[in-house]
């Protein structure tokens, strides 16, 4: 007998909760706003919605399935099972958290506080959920392009927006830059380090970078299999060039970064928590992935 449909409820931390949590009781957090002018009736606010999003999408999950709920902390330590129908209730940037962990299930993005979230991933309303669970199995989804950095020691990485790939401080990142289909040109660099994203991450970090840049290239869509990937800000010196600055990657093609440095990371979609550790000489490669993320439409 095959399982029911196992819910997963994925939600974070209120503005609101942080603030209690840290200053002990509620007076105590309105007097830490209020001695910096804000009111912390706009926070608990935002809070109630929040979670009267979070209970109303609960109370939506038909009876005959199974329920859990992760807070964002916790994506890292959970175990999804083939079966789930993953919901997320909260931010845009909610969805890009859970999706490196994922492998084909659905994915429904609740806004949990609509009118402040642009609702590129969380594009339905909590009183949508119980028609969005029911059909989930017949509704379309979008498979959302995926990005991904794969070390020569085997470590992996994956992310829905955006991968960044230089020091941990920010500060010059050294290695050699490559692209395979491009007659093996290599060329060493020093900058703040590479940027590579897909269409999903168009929306955020890479199209500020894109406007930069004069939008020489063409912005990839959310399911088109290609990625635009741009250096910040490199160095000319002796050592080091400047031709390789930007481009796009096709689902055939990649990027290559070769550290010369003492030690670079690389982490996907802004959480540095979550990093690979590179060292001298090691080789990654950056490329579109072969998963994809089902957002159901």
């Amino acid at each position: 007998m095959s399982l029911a449909p196992r819910a997963v409820l994925v939600h974070r931390t209120t503005e609101y909760e942080e603030l209690v949590a840290r200053h002990g009781t509620h007076g105590q957090a309105a007097f830490f706003l209020a001695s910096r002018g804000r009111d912390i009736a706009e926070v608990s606010e935002r809070h109630r919605r929040a979670r009267r999003a979070l209970a109303e999408v609960t109370s939506a999950i038909p009876l005959a399935w199974r329920r859990t709920q992760v807070e964002r902390s916790d994506l890292d330590r959970f175990l999804f099972a083939p079966e789930d129908v993953v919901v997320v209730v909260g931010q845009d940037g909610l969805v890009a958290n859970v999706a490196k962990y994922l492998d084909g299930q659905p994915v429904v993005g609740i806004d949990a506080d609509p009118g402040r979230n642009p609702g590129v991933l969380v594009r339905h309303r909590a009183e949508q959920a119980p028609v969005l669970l029911a059909s989930v199995g017949s509704t379309g989804a979008d498979e959302l392009t995926m990005v991904e950095a794969v070390a020569d020691d085997t470590q992996r990485l994956v992310a829905l927006n955006e991968i960044y790939l230089g020091t941990a401080g920010h500060q010059t990142a050294r290695y050699r830059l490559g692209l395979e289909d491009d007659g093996g040109a290599v060329e060493a660099q020093a900058s703040s380090g590479v940027l590579v994203g897909t269409g999903t991450g168009a929306t955020g970090w890479l199209r500020s970078l894109w406007q930069e840049r004069g939008a020489r290239l063409t912005l990839p869509a959310p399911t088109e299999d290609r990625l635009l990937w741009f250096v910040r800000e490199a160095w000319p010196s002796p050592a080091t060039g400047t031709s390789l600055v930007a481009g796009e990657l096709t689902a055939a093609s990649a990027l290559t970064l070769t550290v010369e440095s003492d030690r670079l990371i690389a982490f996907g979609d802004g959480i540095e928590t979550d990093a690979l550790e590179l060292t001298w000489g090691q080789t990654v490669r950056v490329g579109t992935c072969a998963r994809r993320l089902r957002l159901v439409g």
